[in-house]
């Protein structure tokens, strides 16, 4: 009795764990909005921890889940046929005619990501507690939840296997006996819950069809169909070391125990996008049960070993320090308040950095199926957005970081999803365009749907009919072996897709008044021009952002086919196209143009940039080689003001680092970490973009895309790179006069450390795992370098 006492005191005794400032999120308080939570996932399955002290709640999802079912893409098989009408049009200058017309090149609506359910632990206790305390360590993607009640000490752990595919969670109590508790689950979907065998049991349908929230209250918003749409399936059992086992028939628990787990196993039956969820479906229970007894026959310390040497594998690879801070040890929204009032905390600014490395291996581990709006968190049945791929700006700005961070693995669920956007894509461009190749609109789902969205015609034009979302989602493979010059890879994956997308473009182009190319009926993303007349349209010929496009698009599929040595005359093609794609052009107040003409902007201060693409993320801009028109592009931002809102935000400061003017760049990220309250608190003033207590990017609401933008950002302050060669610290602000950085990837294949103190670059390793050579560019300074496959060299700068 006396050993189990002194065992007992060390445990209530035991100070809290080891916080890293600027890889740990922590709080005196359990959540009390989505806002609030800690996320944890491994890639595919999602949980949002609440950490309640009577009843803790958690939010759980699974990327495969979603409303709807394979897409018919030949949904408007005539739409093709308005074109030269509005062709017609656009050459009358009539642009009133021509918005009225190109709604005739309008379909379906997405679905949208579906909650799975919620987990509810509802504890023995009250909740009044004392000495609370919850983390999230981005050290091991383990979550933490601590407090005392009446003297007891009660501490849960939570983390999501990737190699064990489910959640495990362990509570404990200080005091022999002491834990009790009973698991409750719900769902907004359609489901049955059931306790058998001490398993408790959800099963049940996503809908058929859920209606995007921004349509409003329609009837019929969220449909059921029993024999439609993707199954799931969610398990819960407890493995306790003492204790009773007590169930009802909807209810599961331990009555007078110290310690147990809880295994949390999900599964759908989602077997691809052009696959039958209902009739073609995976075997979600089988799936659910099989992972749920092969963890269970393990120990706790083994699931968690294998998870944390799975996650740390991806996330330890970088490393990042941007000087010593002296800001005080404080819970993050405190430390968020702290920083809005301007005080210094370089710890913070890399949390968030790494923050956004944590959540895209948290999200993005499931082929095929990318990172959405929300990446893989959402309670919401009709969520913002539909919480779906958005492809003129959003999807994309979700990868930005995965080459550059070391995060490669992380983009292969987008890369091989436009694989599927292409076969659908292929029917959209023929039956939409008339157009050879593929293509994809601005908005798609799980099941690659890539027709322009509306609801035939009931969409305005300025949102609902850009149709550039193929050009623009072939970079990334392009970018994916820029980085890992994988010959294999682009030859069997990348360019065929690349070739498809150039095909739509150059079918799609057609000659201006002058002889240029250029697209015609065009948009410019969710924007307006002011017409001379005073009419405000959307529908417009050659628009800059299609140009930018398009002009990256086809530079990149030529340098494809020159690398593979193939389709010598299809080079040629795309070569005599780029000749002739009509230019840039610089408008009277000195900004980039946005519109064919010099038009105005309905709103000047519009969040989305995409005439900026050309500078960032392609590479047609760059102050030493375009200066006009790098100028050009920081007139138009300087219109545009800071004030966004966050995923614009966060491209905003990659535009700023490409510019090389990192200050500004770092005036805008630290308006990226405004503290923002949750979107449940009813607030008086404004809102903008910023940054939720948990971290999250708020739009608002939230939207994760925002959180990657400022990943990215920091490292493209730090470091550029391109064919040519790799600039360090382009963009370095004067508050991060000293630091060091490791594991940075560049194009060519290289990998990269970096110290520098008092705004000097210091020392610098680069590594090269193909061999090659390239060129090191630093403050006015210059270096060659060769290396051999898997050779390493350290230069003192």
């Amino acid at each position: 009795m006396k050993k189990i006492v002194l065992l007992l005191f060390v445990i209530t005794a035991r100070p809290a764990p080891a916080q890293q400032p600027d890889k740990t999120l922590w709080y005196n308080q359990p959540a009390q909005y989505f806002e609030e939570a800690l996320v944890l996932g491994n890639g595919t399955q999602g949980a949002t921890v609440f950490g309640g002290v009577g009843t803790d709640k958690i939010y759980l999802n699974d990327a495969t889940l979603w409303s709807g079912e394979p897409v018919q893409a030949n949904m408007n098989p005539d739409a093709y046929k308005n074109i030269p009408a509005i062709r017609a049009a656009l050459q009358r200058e009539d642009y009133k005619e021509a918005d009225q017309l190109n709604r005739m090149l309008q379909g379906k609506f997405s679905e949208s990501f579906a909650p799975l359910g919620t987990l509810f632990i509802k504890t023995g206790h009250g909740a009044a507690s004392q000495k609370y305390y919850r983390q999230l360590s981005l050290t091991d993607a383990t979550s933490l939840v601590r407090y005392t009640v009446g003297g007891i000490t009660y501490t849960r752990e939570y983390f999501v296997s990737k190699p064990d595919q489910l959640m495990v969670i362990r509570l404990r109590s200080s005091q022999r006996r002491a834990l009790s508790f009973s698991l409750t689950f719900n769902s907004l979907l359609r489901n049955q819950v059931t306790v058998a065998n001490n398993i408790l049991m959800a099963r049940g349908t996503a809908p058929v069809r859920s209606e995007p929230s921004y349509r409003g209250d329609l009837p019929n918003a969220v449909v059921f169909d029993p024999a439609r749409g993707t199954r799931f399936t969610t398990l819960a059992k407890i493995k306790q070391t003492d204790g009773r086992l007590v169930t009802t028939d909807s209810t599961l628990g331990i009555q007078g125990g110290t310690e147990a787990l809880i295994f949390v196993s999900m599964a759908t039956s989602f077997n691809g996008f052009d696959k039958d969820p209902a009739t073609q479906g995976l075997p979600d229970t089988q799936l659910a049960t099989d992972r749920l007894n092969n963890a269970f026959a393990k120990s706790y310390a083994q699931l968690k070993q294998t998870h944390v040497a799975d996650y740390q594998r991806l996330f330890s690879r970088v490393s990042l320090s941007l000087g010593k801070s002296t800001a005080p040890s404080l819970p993050t929204d405190e430390r968020l308040k702290r920083y809005a009032e301007g005080k210094e905390d370089t710890d913070l600014e890399a949390l968030y950095f790494n923050f956004g490395r944590y959540l895209l291996i948290s999200s993005s581990r499931t082929p095929s199926v990318p990172a959405n709006l929300q990446g893989i968190w959402n309670p919401y049945i009709r969520p913002p957005w539909s919480s779906n791929y958005t492809t003129n700006i959003n999807v994309e700005e979700n990868y930005w970081p995965a080459e550059n961070t070391n995060l490669a693995e992380m983009h292969q669920p987008l890369l091989t999803f436009i694989g599927q956007l292409a076969k659908t894509g292929a029917i959209t461009a023929r039956t939409f365009y008339g157009a050879k190749g593929w293509s994809v609109a601005h908005n798609s789902d799980i099941w690659a749907m890539s027709n322009p969205v509306g609801d035939f015609g009931k969409g305005d034009p300025m949102w609902a009919n850009w149709n550039m979302g193929g050009a623009w989602l072939s970079t990334h493979l392009w970018e994916h072996f820029a980085f890992g010059q994988d010959k294999t890879y682009l030859r069997q994956q990348a360019y065929p897709l690349m070739k498809g997308a150039a095909q739509f473009c150059l079918s799609w182009l057609v000659d201006d008044k002058n002889g240029n190319l250029i697209t015609s009926p065009s948009t410019s993303p969710e924007n307006q021009f002011l017409a001379p007349d005073g009419y405000k349209g959307a529908t417009l010929y050659g628009s800059t952002a299609d140009l930018a496009m398009i002009r990256e698009c086809l530079t990149q599929t030529a340098l494809a086919a020159k690398t593979l040595n193939v389709d010598a005359p299809f080079r040629d093609s795309l070569d005599r196209a780029l000749a002739r794609l009509y230019p840039y052009q610089i408008g009277a107040a000195g900004n980039l143009q946005e519109w064919y003409h010099d038009w105005k902007d309905v709103d000047p201060r519009h969040r989305h940039q995409s005439h900026l693409f050309g500078l960032y993320p392609g590479h047609q801009i760059r102050p030493d080689r375009t200066p006009d028109l790098a100028r050009a592009c920081r007139k138009t931002l300087e219109i545009k003001g800071d004030e966004t809102t966050g995923w614009s935000k966060g491209w905003r400061i990659n535009l700023w680092a490409r510019l090389w003017d990192g200050n500004h760049a770092y005036k805008m990220y630290r308006e990226l970490l405004h503290y923002v309250l949750p979107d449940g608190v009813k607030t008086s003033y404004a809102r903008g973009g910023g940054t939720y207590p948990n971290l999250f990017d708020a739009h608002p609401p939230f939207q994760i895309d925002g959180n990657f933008g400022g990943t990215a950002a920091v490292a493209e302050m730090l470091l550029q790179s391109d064919e040519e060669g790799v600039r360090l610290l382009p963009a370095l602000p004067d508050a991060w006069a000293s630091g060091a950085v490791r594991g940075f990837r560049a194009r060519g294949g290289y990998e990269l450390a970096m110290t520098w103190a008092g705004g000097q670059l210091k020392t610098v390793t680069i590594s090269s795992r193909m061999g090659g050579q390239t060129t090191l560019m630093s403050q006015g300074k210059t270096t060659v370098v060769s290396l051999k496959a898997g050779q390493s060299l350290i230069i003192n700068w």
